[in-house]
């Protein structure tokens, strides 16, 4: 009997409970349908007296300190991490190398055109802009030395007039002694020219390229002017100045073109050209060379044009 009251009691009190739940479920249903006619009359505005009926849910907050599904699984994923990390890194590394590589050929390659640059000591001279003046500089063979003079320079008789002229004082010193006798004849123009000579046979290019500008400069009329241009031309020649030696021989060929050394300096600027990389230019010089001075040179000057036009593989 006594079972059958709390039975009935608690019967009794779940009933209120379950009627109230269903009206709050009619009440929500009417609630929502009321917010959706609410949209449609006041369109635009429906914010301002209704709260959305749809929220964006929020993300729940990460729990610090909470233990990953499985230990193996954590280990897993954070080695795969490292090695993506790692690889992304080795991939950086690479492309830096290859840059470095990069830069460091260009660097490579400017250093050299600058340093052919500095040495050709050129900016365009406009007496030998037909002639060219760019390309690599390339220092010139040497030439054989005869059994008198240590040169061999080719004349209009196939003979080097230098060395008859200095041979006898340059035989006995060693090229590139520490000293060089000046002469001193009591011809200014010839002892300043056989100075140069001197200098330029012990291998002193750069004081003989001063001394034989200092003798043209000077003595321009005389008949060394021409020895002197010349041979200011053979010494950048020698010294692996291909570029001012052309200048040089062209400025000899134009100012004094009934020189005696004239034909020489046509000879050489073929032989600074084709340093320069310009073998069409060397072949129209040896072609000048012929036209103009054909039947004044020796037979010497005529073999070595043969020999340079065959080098030069003229037509």
């Amino acid at each position: 009997m006594r079972k059958f009251l709390i039975v009935a009691m608690m019967s009794a009190a779940a009933t209120p409970v379950a009627a109230q739940s269903g009206l709050e479920g009619r009440v929500g249903k009417l609630e929502s349908e009321m917010r959706a006619v609410q949209r449609k009359v006041f369109p635009g505005g429906a914010a301002a007296y209704l709260e959305p009926q749809v929220r964006a849910p929020q993300a729940a907050p990460e729990e610090i300190g909470s233990p990953a599904s499985s230990a193996v699984l954590d280990l897993t994923q954070r080695v795969s991490s490292l090695e993506q990390q790692i690889a992304s890194m080795t991939g950086q590394i690479e492309q830096t190398q290859y840059r470095v590589r990069q830069l460091e050929d260009q660097f490579t390659a400017y250093k050299k055109a600058t340093d052919a640059r500095l040495d050709g000591g050129l900016g365009g001279d406009a007496t030998a802009s037909n002639l060219g003046t760019g390309g690599p500089v390339v220092p010139p063979p040497p030439r054989p030395a005869s059994a008198s003079t240590g040169t061999t320079s080719p004349t209009r008789g196939g003979g080097s007039l230098e060395g008859q002229v200095a041979g006898t004082s340059t035989a006995s010193k060693p090229a590139g002694a520490g000293a060089v006798e000046k002469p001193s004849t009591g011809k200014a123009d010839e002892d300043d020219y056989i100075y140069g000579y001197r200098l330029w046979a012990a291998k002193r290019y750069p004081e003989a390229a001063d001394q034989l500008k200092k003798v043209v400069a000077t003595y321009p009329k005389s008949r060394r002017a021409s020895y002197a241009q010349n041979l200011l031309g053979r010494s950048y020649l020698d010294d692996g100045k291909p570029s001012l030696a052309s200048i040089a021989f062209y400025d000899n060929y134009k100012k004094y073109p009934d020189g005696e050394r004239a034909p020489e300096s046509l000879y050489y600027l073929g032989q600074a050209l084709l340093k320069l990389n310009k073998p069409a230019d060397a072949c129209k010089v040896y072609g000048e060379l012929t036209d103009v001075y054909g039947d004044k040179i020796g037979q010497g000057m005529k073999d070595d044009v043969a020999r340079a036009r065959t080098a030069a593989k003229c037509k």
